[in-house]
C-alpha cells in the first residue's frame, strides 16, 4: 500500500476489502470491516447523519477531547484501543493530517459491496491534498459510528 499513511486503525489482513475514493482519488486497497447495508444506497438523511458523526469526532479530536472523540468509534475500535487516551495517542501519531488540516470538505459517499464509505478531503497548511476515507457502521442503539479510517493521497491540487 505504497503512498498511504497507515495507522493502527487498520484491520486484520483477513478482513481486507477494496475501496475507492471518490472525486479525483485513486483506487486503493484498505482493510475495512464488513458493514452490511440493507440496500446499496442510503437515504440523504443517513448520509447527513454519517457526516455529522465524522464532523463531531473531528471537532472533539481538534479540541483535544479524547473521551468524546473515542465515543464516536465502533465498539470494535474501542476494544482495540482500550481507552480514550490510547486512542488519542494513536490519532496524534498516525492521523495528524486530520488534526492539522486548514480546510476539509466531504466528498460524495458510497456503498461499495455493503461497505459504507465516506471520503473527506483534507487540505494541509502546506496545500497538500489528502483524502480521509472513513468506513462506517450503524449500531443498533447508538446510530452511526466510525469503524475505520485511511488517509490517502489525492490527485487534486490545492489552489
Amino acid at each position: 500500500m505504497s503512498g498511504l499513511r497507515e495507522g493502527t486503525l487498520m484491520f486484520s489482513a483477513a478482513r481486507r476489502r477494496l475501496l475507492f475514493a471518490a472525486a479525483g482519488t485513486t483506487l486503493i486497497a484498505v482493510a475495512v470491516p464488513r458493514a452490511r447495508a440493507a440496500n446499496t444506497q442510503l437515504a440523504k438523511t443517513e448520509w447527513q447523519a454519517i457526516k455529522k458523526v465524522i464532523s463531531q469526532q473531528l471537532a472533539a479530536l481538534r479540541a483535544g477531547d479524547s473521551v468524546k472523540a473515542f465515543g464516536y468509534a465502533t465498539p470494535g475500535i474501542q476494544a482495540q484501543f482500550g481507552d480514550a487516551s490510547n486512542f488519542m495517542t494513536m490519532v496524534r501519531n498516525a492521523y495528524s493530517p486530520l488534526l492539522d488540516a486548514r480546510y476539509d470538505e466531504f466528498l460524495e459517499g458510497a456503498v461499495i459491496d455493503g461497505v459504507i464509505v465516506q471520503p473527506l478531503r483534507l487540505i494541509g497548511r502546506d496545500n497538500t491534498v489528502l483524502v480521509a476515507i472513513y468506513t462506517m457502521e450503524r449500531q443498533k442503539r447508538s446510530g452511526w459510528r466510525i469503524s475505520g479510517c485511511v488517509i490517502a493521497p489525492s490527485t487534486v491540487q490545492a489552489a
